[in-house]
């Protein structure tokens, strides 16, 4: 006779099964597996770079393939081009500039076709890359070249006078009229095509990159990315592309390059699946509208912001019909806004994902469009090679399914630590190898991961603990509010209450207390907002990312991968 108990715990064996949970170890494991071509190579001896430019004569690329097009000037590098110019390049450094293996280069420009040359140069010699937002100040700069330790410094012409303080020996990325004979990327390309480079002896357990990042901590630190953690994230990307068949895509990059997001789908990634990408140096909206009609854009790996940009335009004109998939990352993607975005765009797939720069980008994704609009405030499931806990934060219990905690993540593309830090590296990564994300998770009986907020981020409300992220979903769900932040605000009696930015759509009178109402209606009392600020924008960098500001000054950004 089968009894209740008997149901129940059948019922929880299944749910294990689905989700990819052991009870008995706490861990969630991938429930794919990759195979044949896709499996990630275990060869000892093997960088990036030889990894990316062996794929272009496995998939029987054609020279005249274009890998690149420039939005501004349409002009295009093909893959052979691609793979002359990385050599040249590569021999440039080492013969030319004595850069060696271990040697760190700093590289600052915005997004062009020279970046993935740049990096890959640096890669194939040896090198570690370090890359920098252009927008930051040079004190920032200053700070970034002395704690990486840089030994050169490739920089965008306009940006060069921020290294000058520095006193690491500069390189242009491409020929200035003005400046004498200074030497430029570009001429080390044209110069060094005959040279010949020596056998290099890298391994994938060497450090491949150092990309500086808020960390689960929030203060800036350098994130040692290895050979290995590179090539894993490389290889899962390829398994993506060729699953979704999205090899012959026309993919659309605003994302910046100094950003994981940006370096593994577009400096790496995508050239291993035989892609096309369009460039720009940074997101603006009417340059995407223009770019995704001029190119034919199919394929546009997003943020949030960016999404809600497309669903709030109404100025028409353009044809989008070409867009096939979407993408988004960096921030969790709420389930109003997939709605809105699925309702506005019904022929284009929308596809979360999850991943942080001490994971190399990646983490979680969805393997189809109908699994992600199944779950639209889900952000996929575990990707191949990946492992994962959910850790209460109090007891340090791992959770199953439903069950809310910290996720803990684990696999070959996990960082190494952070650079001089092993305080902080031991804070993050325990004994065991496990990444602790800071992030606040749940699974459900399927394995699919939903991301909660940012355990740093939460409001802290009379013992109750409020995300920010459900109270922000909740707003821009109202007609009137086109975009909105939520932050903590210092409270004498609730130690931490809820308080709203607010941007209103234009000749609306919303009120603070209209806000305040709209929110009270749909939440516990503990999650009403107590004080609202209207302004006209929520700053974002150059990627889309709010930047949050409290009202005592600081600004700090919400940044997650």
């Amino acid at each position: 006779m089968v009894t209740f108990q008997d149901q129940v715990n059948q019922t929880r064996l299944s749910s294990q099964r689905k989700s990819g949970y052991n009870p008995r170890t706490g861990v969630y494991n991938s429930l794919i597996k990759l195979k044949g071509k896709h499996k990630i190579p275990t060869k000892v001896r093997l960088d990036t770079a030889s990894f990316v430019l062996s794929q272009f004569s496995k998939l029987d690329l054609a020279e005249s393939r274009v890998a690149l097009i420039d939005s501004a000037t349409n002009r295009r590098v093909t893959y052979g081009q691609l793979k002359r110019s990385v050599y040249s390049l590569a021999a440039g450094l080492y013969h030319g500039l004595g850069v060696r293996k271990g040697d760190v280069v700093f590289l600052l420009s915005p997004n062009s076709t020279l970046y993935p040359t740049i990096c890959l140069a640096i890669l194939l010699i040896g090198g570690v890359v370090t890359t920098a937002n252009p927008v930051s100040t040079v004190s920032e700069l200053t700070k970034q070249v002395l704690d990486s330790g840089a030994k050169l410094a490739i920089a965008a012409p306009e940006e060069k006078h921020k290294l000058l303080s520095t006193g690491v020996p500069t390189v242009a990325t491409t020929r200035e009229p003005s400046s004498g004979n200074e030497l430029s990327v570009e001429e080390l390309i044209d110069c060094c095509e005959s040279m010949v480079l020596p056998e290099n002896h890298v391994d994938q357990s060497d450090t491949a990159a150092v990309l500086y990042s808020s960390g689960t901590t929030g203060t800036s630190k350098g994130v040692i990315l290895t050979h290995r953690s590179l090539i894993s994230t490389i290889t899962i990307l390829k398994w993506a592309v060729d699953i979704s068949s999205a090899k012959d895509d026309i993919f659309l990059c605003f994302i910046p390059m100094f950003h994981i997001y940006g370096l593994a789908f577009f400096g790496f990634g995508l050239l291993c699946a035989g892609t096309t990408t369009v460039l720009m140096q940074r997101f603006d909206l009417k340059g995407m509208l223009e770019a995704i009609q001029t190119y034919k854009v199919n394929n546009i790996p997003a943020v949030p912001p960016v999404i809600l940009s497309l669903v709030k335009y109404n100025g028409g004109g353009y044809d989008l019909s070409s867009l096939r998939s979407v993408g988004s990352g960096a921030a969790p993607l709420s389930k109003h806004l997939a709605h809105q975005f699925r309702a506005k765009f019904p022929w284009v797939e929308l596809k979360p994902g999850y991943g942080l720069t001490e994971s190399c980008g990646a983490a979680s994704y969805f393997v189809t469009a109908e699994e992600a609009k199944a779950r639209s405030a889900a952000s996929g499931a575990l990707l191949p090679s990946f492992c994962a806990k959910v850790v209460d934060p109090v007891t340090k219990m791992a959770m199953g399914p439903y069950g809310e905690g910290e996720l803990w993540l684990k696999g070959p593309a996990v960082m190494k630590g952070y650079l001089g830090n092993k305080v902080a590296t031991s804070e993050t990564i325990d004994s065991d190898g496990w990444l602790r994300t800071g992030d606040l998770c749940y699974f459900d009986e399927d394995g699919y991961l939903f991301i909660v907020d940012r355990i740093k981020e939460l409001i802290k409300y009379n013992g109750y603990q409020v995300a920010p992220a459900e109270l922000e979903a909740i707003l821009l769900n109202h007609p009137d509010i086109l975009d909105a932040a939520v932050i903590p605000l210092e409270d004498e009696e609730a130690g931490q209450v809820p308080m709203a930015y607010i941007v209103k759509a234009r000749g609306s009178e919303l009120s603070e207390d209209q806000v305040m109402q709209f929110i009270a209606a749909q939440v516990a009392p503990y999650k009403k907002i107590k004080k609202v600020a209207f302004i006209d924008e929520i700053p974002k960098s150059v990627a889309g990312y709010d930047l949050k500001v409290v009202p005592y000054g600081a600004i700090h950004l919400h940044d997650p991968l």
